[in-house]
């Protein structure tokens, strides 16, 4: 678990922006769940042999010995808020989230025990529209970042539940007969979620599935109607994208679509978002049949993308406008008090006050890179004046109204 540093906030709150600015361009409301929830909300959404409940989940009881567990991603308590207040039984709901998840995971580069995600979800609409419009939500986000050229959209359909058991029934199948060609890892799904085998790592487990059935053969009617009329609204829409049948994701409550954003900037960890529909899971949690689609990603990985990319803005640490100092003894409640009323009038501007006493003041105005630097000190009258400063030299003395005219004028 990772501290994030004054030094690198500047560049969360960028990739924050833009995703909120995105986000509002598309009518979705935010919604704030709690960090904790109970342990049962994910056995029932994601499933209890998943790797996450299996070996990730922070578990623990309280004092009442209630079993709780820190949340391991944003979509179950989002459902759960959603039940809980009324929210989804014949409505629409477009909802974004932000916050901390943990995972008891291997820490790596851009992959923490406790991670930022950043997400939507969205309620009530079953049709293959709607999956566009989250898949074109990211489309925008990449396209606001920067960094569009340098991801591919990977998609794949899973069909309907029935549909879904007939192939992995085939899949055991076919795999028992060859148990022991297969990594350890996926002699162990072979009996609890055999459909994680087709996102195995391992070379040899992938070029054995080369002759596996495959889960396109099994869809449904329904499905593969869903799944064209997504691809036809992508294709005029003019996103590409790869069609990868191997595509399955890591939760159980994913039907039909399913998609990932993936990269080859980061090395091994290539997915930077990945979502698709899970329109059993209201249900599944005790609420009325309603269709949900929805998308994550991990703030971190962006963020490790953009820097890669030498994306970010140049002045991305550029703290304040300002840099406000006296240079005469004595005029430090003058100076507060003038810091004050700049920022009442001018509230977009953002000022640093000096109150390190008189010693190399504008060494550490220049050190602090303000574009303005502003020394307040007395004339021959004894009145107050301000001094800019540029460089070495001063460059314009003036009055505190001409100083808050100029001011305000550069913040219209």
């Amino acid at each position: 678990m990772n501290d994030v540093l004054p030094e690198n906030t500047p560049a969360w709150q960028y990739l924050e922006e833009k995703f909120q600015q995105v986000v509002a361009s598309y009518s979705y409301a935010e919604i704030r769940t709690p960090i904790v929830e109970s342990i049962d909300l994910f056995n029932r959404s994601i499933g209890e042999v998943t790797d996450i409940i299996e070996k990730e989940m922070y578990c623990f009881e309280d004092r009442n010995g209630e079993r709780l567990a820190l949340r391991p991603e944003g979509t179950a308590s989002i459902v759960r808020a959603g039940i809980e207040h009324g929210l989804l039984f014949n409505q629409t709901q477009r909802m974004w989230y932000r916050g901390p998840m943990f995972r008891y995971e291997k820490p790596q580069k851009g992959r923490y025990r406790q991670f930022q995600q950043i997400g939507v979800e969205a309620f009530g609409m079953g049709g293959a529209d709607i999956d566009a419009e989250v898949i074109l939500l990211s489309v925008a986000l990449w396209r606001s970042l920067g960094i569009l050229d340098a991801l591919t959209l990977e998609l794949n359909s899973l069909g309907s539940n029935a549909a879904r058991e007939e192939y992995r029934k085939a899949l055991v199948e076919f795999l028992s007969a060859r148990k022991e060609q297969l990594d350890e890892d996926s002699k162990k799904r072979l009996l609890s979620n055999p459909l994680r085998i087709l996102d195995s790592k391992e070379a040899k487990t992938q070029a054995l599935l080369n002759d596996a059935p495959s889960l396109v053969d099994y869809l449904d009617e329904d499905a593969q109607s869903h799944f064209s009329a997504l691809t036809e609204i992508l294709d005029r829409a003019g996103v590409s994208y790869v069609i990868n049948p191997r595509l399955v994701r890591g939760l159980d409550y994913y039907n039909k679509t399913v998609f990932e954003w993936t990269t080859d900037k980061l090395g091994a960890q290539g997915t930077v978002c990945a979502g698709g529909r899970y329109d059993g899971m209201v249900e599944q949690l005790g609420g009325k049949s309603t269709p949900a689609v929805g998308f994550a990603m991990g703030e971190e990985r962006l963020l490790l993308l953009l820097e890669t990319l030498h994306v970010l803005p140049e002045n991305i640490n550029h703290n304040f406008d300002l840099y406000l100092a006296a240079k005469d003894k004595g005029l430090e409640l003058e100076l507060v008090m003038l810091a004050e009323q700049l920022r009442a009038k001018i509230p977009k501007l953002k000022i640093r006050t000096h109150c390190a006493g008189l010693k190399n003041i504008l060494n550490k105005a220049r050190q602090s890179g303000a574009e303005t630097i502003v020394l307040v000190g007395k004339n021959n009258e004894g009145g107050i004046i301000s001094t800019l400063w540029q460089g070495d030299q001063p460059t314009q003395d003036l009055s505190i109204l001409e100083l808050i005219a100029m001011l305000s004028a550069s913040k219209q």
